[in-house]
């Protein structure tokens, strides 16, 4: 999907839909970060000049926060979440503000326990029902997934403890990513990427700059653009991305083989998105998405997982060792 960029438009609203305080009005500065990391998204919002009735409510009555952005005709919302802490604060001496920091599905995330027994034959979907009765009380629905495979278990299986550990080794099995995205449960294909059409990134539709090519992935600026989201898909003209430098030193041999093996060039010009920034000025000129980006069909190569002293490797902490 493709559309123009161009006039600005913004919604800030504290609050449920029929109490909501809406700011929209005012000056807004915002920084918004998200990824298919299972850590929650965040956010930093600051308005400019709010009454001193209305900086009292915002502190003490209202727990929900959604941001919308974009352009006519693209517009959506870029961040749906829980207020965390709010801050009153002088920028000048005619200009005051109301920082709002906030998060996205860090009550679940945090405190959502589980404790269940399913029967002999049960499968993976009937696991995940399991974590979504237990977040659902914080708030947290069922977003955007893939289809789970129908294997069933020869035996039963307890599940007892943190919600968002069960959820890791959901996606170990299913070889995808989950994450909590504007309230709601994603899982992404580790080799995929959510249904939808592809979003067009070109200088015709906002792209800023020249995307280039890093040892994250591909990393992308454009004006800001709501129909990004993390896990879709965007389209790029590979011709336009700046190509990584490989090191010509041995210390550089990992670091090279890294970039081949999950940062290299689709050929068809198509990436899924893993982190997904939005940041603007309603009385500036910034009003950006900053994307990291990988090929779909990227994968991560087993033998560089289990090399922690790999740059990016995961592996699992090993013992405590005693000083000495």
């Amino acid at each position: 999907m493709s559309v123009p960029q161009y006039l600005r438009q913004i919604s800030l609203k504290i609050g449920n839909d029929e109490t909501a305080l809406d700011l929209s009005d005012l000056r807004i500065r915002f920084s918004i970060r998200r990824g298919d990391l299972k850590t929650p998204n965040s956010a930093d919002i600051r308005v400019y000049n709010v009454s001193d009735q209305t900086a009292q409510r915002a502190q003490k009555e209202f727990e929900r926060i959604v941001l919308q952005a974009g352009y006519a005709g693209n517009y959506g919302v870029i961040f749906d979440g829980t207020i965390k802490q709010v801050r009153r604060g002088r920028e000048s001496q005619t200009d005051t503000y109301l920082d709002i920091t906030a998060a996205d599905g860090d009550s679940a995330y945090n405190f959502a326990v589980m404790n269940a027994s399913l029967a002999a034959g049960s499968t993976p979907d009937d696991h995940l029902q399991v974590a979504l009765q237990a977040m659902a009380s914080r708030g947290i629905t069922m977003g955007q997934g893939m289809t789970l495979s129908g294997n069933k278990l020869p035996r039963g299986k307890v599940m007892f403890g943190m919600v968002r550990d069960h959820l890791d080794n959901l996606g170990k099995t299913q070889d995808l990513s989950w994450s909590l995205q504007d309230g709601q449960l994603t899982l992404i294909p580790n080799t995929a990427y959510l249904p939808g059409e592809a979003v067009v990134v070109t200088s015709a539709t906002g792209m800023v700059g020249l995307p280039e090519q890093t040892q994250n992935g591909i990393t992308v600026k454009m004006l800001l653009n709501p129909s990004v989201k993390v896990g879709r898909r965007l389209q790029i003209d590979n011709a336009s991305i700046q190509q990584y430098r490989y090191g010509l030193s041995l210390g550089d041999t990992n670091s090279n083989q890294w970039v081949k093996n999950s940062s290299f060039l689709s050929a068809d010009g198509f990436y899924r998105s893993i982190v997904v920034n939005h940041s603007g000025d309603t009385r500036g000129n910034e009003w950006y998405t900053d994307v990291i980006c990988l090929a779909v069909d990227a994968t991560v190569p087993p033998g560089l997982l289990d090399r922690p002293e790999t740059p990016g490797a995961v592996a699992p902490a090993g013992p405590v060792k005693p000083y000495g």
